[in-house]
């Protein structure tokens, strides 16, 4: 992979990376808290680490479901954390309005899945400098995200990413194609893993999103063992507690332990123990 700037990282493939945080920021007391203790972490195991929250979850199954702060509370949130944690931070922007205020305090702008085909939006993202990361859609297959980052070269942004998040399989189901690394790999650019996106359920509690939580270690295993080159989990201290994704965000207490088998899988796949 060609190495891409984030914020003051370089992301070059010599270790894994992580971007995670909880699903939605629920409140700065709360998030920062998070942050900080996968920080933690990650400075322990040696993982580059990128704070990860949503200020807006604009595809929430109801109506009446939490969307998070907003735009600009949201982004004054995550410019504090920022600060704090002294880490790269990256959220969702769902809209080309809301780009140039992003860029102001995100270092990774991220596409969600649903909207990886609009063109005015990832051409923009692409266009504002900062780094791009644009999530699959699930109705994607992995050699169609080609013309996805031909939108963003046409941009002339060099900091690009792919992330696989499965794919709809009928209904309330995702599946991860384990092919799917590979072939987007190819392409040059960094590939992520969504360990917990992949285990929704869409729509599968009516009125909200479930989750299969228990499957994220045997997925983010699988993925580390096709050569992925970061990580993308929400994490949370009490998942059943959280405003958002409750179902399929993985437990802050469980977060080293899978480190330390993806470090050990990720060292044996690229040759670093040799």
């Amino acid at each position: 992979m060609r190495p891409i700037q984030v914020g003051n990282l370089t992301l070059d493939g010599s270790r894994l990376f992580l971007i995670a945080g909880p699903c939605v920021i629920e409140s700065y007391e709360r998030t920062l808290m998070i942050g900080r203790e996968i920080k933690k972490i990650c400075e322990r195991l040696g993982v580059q680490y990128i704070f990860k929250a949503s200020f807006d979850k604009a595809n929430r199954s109801s109506i009446k479901s939490f969307r998070g702060p907003g735009l600009e509370k949201g982004l004054e949130i995550l410019a504090a954390i920022k600060k704090e944690l002294q880490v790269p931070v990256l959220s969702d922007v769902h809209d080309v309005s809301q780009l140039e205020p992003a860029s102001k305090v995100l270092d990774w702008l991220q596409i969600p899945a649903f909207l990886c085909r609009q063109t005015d939006l990832v051409y923009n993202a692409a266009k504002t400098g900062k780094a791009v990361n644009v999530k699959k859609g699930q109705f994607m297959a992995p050699e169609d995200m080609k013309n996805v980052l031909g939108k963003m070269q046409a941009a002339g942004n060099p900091n690009l990413s792919l992330t696989e998040r499965g794919v709809s399989f009928g209904y309330h189901n995702l599946v991860v194609d384990m092919r799917s690394f590979p072939i987007m790999r190819q392409f040059g650019y960094p590939v992520i893993f969504d360990a917990t996106h992949s285990v929704q359920l869409p729509g599968g509690m009516g009125t909200s999103t479930g989750g299969q939580r228990e499957f994220i270690p045997y997925l983010a295993r699988a993925a580390a063992a096709a050569g992925v080159d970061g990580f993308f989990m929400e994490v949370h201290d009490n998942p059943p507690e959280g405003l958002s994704d409750s179902t399929n965000m993985l437990y802050l207490s469980s977060l080293e332990d899978l480190l330390k088998d993806l470090i050990a899988i990720d060292n044996v796949v690229k040759g670093r123990n040799k």
